[in-house]
């Protein structure tokens, strides 16, 4: 039984495989093999969501299983009890889990103790499912990441920006992460990824020169509401424009996980001319989610 916790702990070769079989899923929907039939799979969501959950449920389903939806607030995990009883008790009863949350220790747990296969949905620490959602379009619009230069522009710190900086560890392109200095990931984290691939910049123009593939996320993540003021104003400058996109090479591509918010990290403009490949991004979740799956129960 394998597990989907975090791009940190998949090998070249898994996220490969993951993407390819992605791909595929995607050019045979109608087909889609029916790896879970009979099973029911539950998601337990304590951050809401729209793509995730609209693709995790359509995907079991079209892989022929069940799915059962619990927040917070549906379990006892609410009211307190241990996230380790909770999986004990799960995974006496379903078959799989997805799991949104804030602690990735949680999901972590969850999976040592339930026992079942179980995938990381989103934590503060990765979004492992959202990147290979984006290498999918990397791997399907420009051939590939092999000598692709990556830019994120924003907080790079956040979820999103780790589990790129682990990507870039693991297939070996070029990231820059384009940020102030407040917004970098520390240097405990620099020396755990120990990779020269990675690059930090304050300048977001030099971030982005020359790059293939220009990528943000919102400034305001959840559970940073008080602290939205201060992080607009600092980050302004990393706004993603047609300005700053004549730094990047010419035909560069703009990812953005959505939500937007437009006129802040990304203008309506620039969103609008680059839509085709956000929303081909967005729709790559239910396909990469479905390999995902596939992979995990593959013997």
């Amino acid at each position: 039984m394998k597990n989907l916790l975090s791009i940190e702990a998949l090998s070249e070769q898994e996220i490969t495989d993951i993407v390819e079989l992605g791909t595929t899923l995607r050019k045979s929907r109608t087909a889609s093999p029916q790896v879970l039939n009979g099973q029911c799979w539950a998601l337990i969501f304590n951050k809401s969501s729209t793509r995730t959950r609209v693709s995790f449920e359509v995907g079991i389903r079209e892989l022929g299983g069940s799915v059962m939806f619990l927040s917070g607030a549906d379990t006892q995990l609410g009211r307190g009890e241990p996230v380790k009883d909770t999986a004990r008790v799960l995974g006496r009863m379903v078959h799989g889990a997805v799991i949104r949350t804030y602690a990735q220790e949680d999901v972590e747990e969850f999976a040592k103790y339930s026992k079942l296969p179980t995938i990381n949905a989103l934590t503060d620490e990765e979004h492992p499912c959202q990147i290979l959602a984006d290498l999918q379009v990397m791997h399907e619009r420009l051939g590939g990441w092999k000598g692709k230069r990556v830019c994120f522009l924003g907080d790079g710190d956040c979820n999103v920006a780790r589990s790129w900086m682990w990507a870039a560890a693991r297939l070996g392109f070029e990231l820059v992460i384009g940020a102030p200095k407040k917004f970098q990931p520390p240097a405990e984290f620099m020396e755990k990824l120990n990779t020269d691939k990675v690059k930090l910049s304050e300048d977001p123009a030099k971030a982005v020169s020359g790059v293939d593939v220009v990528y943000t996320d919102v400034w305001v993540s959840m559970g940073k509401e008080e602290e939205s003021a201060s992080r607009l104003q600092v980050l302004k400058p990393y706004q993603i424009n047609e300005e700053l996109m004549g730094h990047a090479a010419k035909d560069a591509v703009v990812m953005h996980c959505l939500p937007a918010y437009r006129g802040k990290e990304i203008t309506d403009e620039t969103l609008e001319k680059h839509a085709d490949t956000i929303f081909d991004e967005a729709e790559n979740r239910l396909h990469a989610q479905k390999a995902i799956i596939c992979w995990m129960l593959r013997k």
